[in-house]
This record gives C-alpha cells, structure tokens and sequence, in this order.
C-alpha cells in the first residue's frame, strides 16, 4: 500500500447577510515529483448562513480528493476548526445532539463532513482571517465572489 499523499485545504465561507445569500470556496495544494499542483472551486446558496458555507467549504474540498490523504485543513473559522478538533465526537456519542440535548445546529453538514474525515487524516488549524494570509486570502475572495454572483 502507498503512502497518503499529503494536502493542502484551505478553505473559506462568506455571506452578504446573515442569513442571505452566501458562497464557499477553497483551494487544494499538494507537492508532487513535478511540482506544485493546485485545485481551487467556490459556489453559492441563495439563502443560507456563514456558518453553512463553512462547512460546506471544508466539505466540498475534502469530497474532490479521489483517494484518501493526510489533510492539513486550514480555516479562518474557529467553528469548523473547533468543531473537527473537539465536539465532533461528543456530538456523535449523543446522537448527533449538543450536551443540553437539542440538536447540533447544521447537523446535515456535520455529518457530511464526518464522512469525510472517515476516509482521510485531517488535521484541522485556524488561521487568522483578513490578516494578509495569502492562500486564506485567496479564498475569502473565492466565497465572496461566489455570494455576490447570486
């Protein structure tokens, strides 16, 4: 079996209201005997909220991998990042529900995600957003452009 191959997501949610029209991006990066490759894809929902097109994010970049990797997964969202790192798992032991027994919020996305994260290794960090992070910069304007295309 080979290894892994190892990437790079970053990833990135905007909305022009919340909730209102939002949009995601994210840009996929890897090192490969011939260099540098890069994938970037964004998209948009009419009514939705930042927190979805997080997720969504985070989502549609680790669903274009065609085989499972070793993911850095970066972000500007502490929800996405925090929500990978530490509530994940308790949500799941309690049926997808939060320690005061109502639902998690955007549960559809969690789990999705949660699929995802069973077939690759991510390590999720936080960047700092808006902060002249060129990739996360990069994504930012990917999301919001999407947004403002509804």
């Amino acid at each position: 079996m080979s290894p892994r191959p190892k990437v790079e997501l970053y990833c990135d949610g905007a909305c022009l209201g919340n909730p209102g029209p939002g949009g995601w991006g994210f840009l996929l990066r890897t090192r490969t005997s011939a260099g540098l490759k890069e994938k970037e894809a964004s998209g948009a929902e009419p009514e939705t909220t930042n927190n979805r097109m997080e997720l969504t994010a985070a989502i549609r970049g680790l669903e274009t991998l065609t085989q499972p990797c070793l993911v850095e997964l970066l972000s500007d969202s502490q929800y996405v990042v925090k929500g990978i790192q530490a509530w994940l798992g308790d949500w799941k032991r309690r049926g997808w529900k939060k320690a005061d027994g109502k639902p998690v919020l955007n549960g559809d996305l969690w789990q999705a995600l949660d699929a995802q994260l069973a077939r690759h290794h991510v390590e999720a960090r936080w960047v700092r957003g808006h902060a002249g992070h060129p990739e996360n910069e990069r994504v930012d304007r990917l999301a919001n452009d999407a947004a403002r295309s509804i």
